[in-house]
């Protein structure tokens, strides 16, 4: 079975079971410790990836891997509490098979979220980020091999990744919320191992203002789908080369989930205009 009817497989299966997807219903896909957000889904229905034919399933403790449709303040909403990434093995196309097949269900407005390491010194940890462009340096592309036409063009345009006007709606909402909100540039490496000082200093030195291990596959198949972009990082800990400290998981998702109040509070603000 070729991909895009794996993707079509999946898509068939979930219409079938949760029903058809709302016109108008944004997709939001969950990181590390940031879960809490789709509590806020009203009415929820959801599926658990691992009886999705054809989907990934999520490895990480911290990703509950379900998919969840409903409301939040009454705009419809299908979150995938849970993503996968190439360290566990994944492709670049299977780390992106959940955003290809809510492209299939009709999706078009796409939030990301995800647990970064905040590169430029002058941001607060527990902040959220806006991302406003993206480095991939993971030397892989969701769009590598057989293009499928009727998602996108071979060669997609990439100089608006993220959507401008749905990056300043998220500017006037923190302020109008009183949050403190960063904004830069988000460089996704492959992990699972964390960056090393000198590592560091290269990725600030390349212009990236955090650092992870998602978001940019991601958001490179969404753009190739012609979805509009919005995304977010959770600035959970801070590298600075010149005093490196550890940062486990535990500690991650605890920071994270600390967070996860204002950026619950910052998305249900924007999916009222969106």
């Amino acid at each position: 079975m070729k991909y895009h009817e794996k993707v079509q497989h999946s898509a068939a299966y979930i219409q079938e079971k949760l029903g058809k997807i709302q016109a108008g219903s944004i997709a939001l896909v969950t990181g590390t410790g940031l879960g809490g957000l789709t509590d806020a889904i009203e009415n929820p229905a959801s599926l658990s990836y691992a009886e999705i034919p054809e989907f990934p399933v999520s490895t990480v403790a911290s990703h509950a891997g379900r998919l969840i449709t409903g409301t939040i303040d009454g705009v419809p909403v299908i979150a995938m509490h849970g993503r996968f990434h190439l360290y566990e093995g994944f492709s670049a196309h299977e780390a992106t098979h959940a955003i290809r097949t809510m492209g299939e269900l009709g999706v078009r407005t796409l939030i990301l979220t995800n647990a970064a390491g905040a590169l430029n010194p002058s941001f607060a940890t527990g902040s959220p980020m806006l991302i406003e462009d993206h480095i991939n340096l993971t030397g892989t592309t969701p769009l590598r091999g057989e293009n499928n036409d009727a998602w996108g063009e071979r060669f997609p345009d990439m100089c608006t990744v993220y959507n401008p006007r749905l990056r300043q709606l998220a500017v006037d909402k923190a302020l109008a919320l009183g949050l403190r909100l960063e904004r830069g540039v988000y460089i996704q490496i492959m992990g699972p191992n964390m960056e090393t000082p000198a590592e560091t200093r290269m990725y600030r030195a390349l212009g990236a203002d955090a650092i992870g291990m998602s978001t940019c596959m991601e958001a490179i198949a969404a753009r190739h789908m012609g979805m509009r972009l919005l995304a977010f990082s959770c600035l959970t800990n801070k590298n600075l080369p010149d005093c490196m400290q550890e940062a486990s998981l535990e500690q991650v998702i605890a920071q994270a989930e600390k967070s996860s109040t204002a950026m619950t509070a910052l998305i249900k603000a924007i999916l009222k205009e969106i």
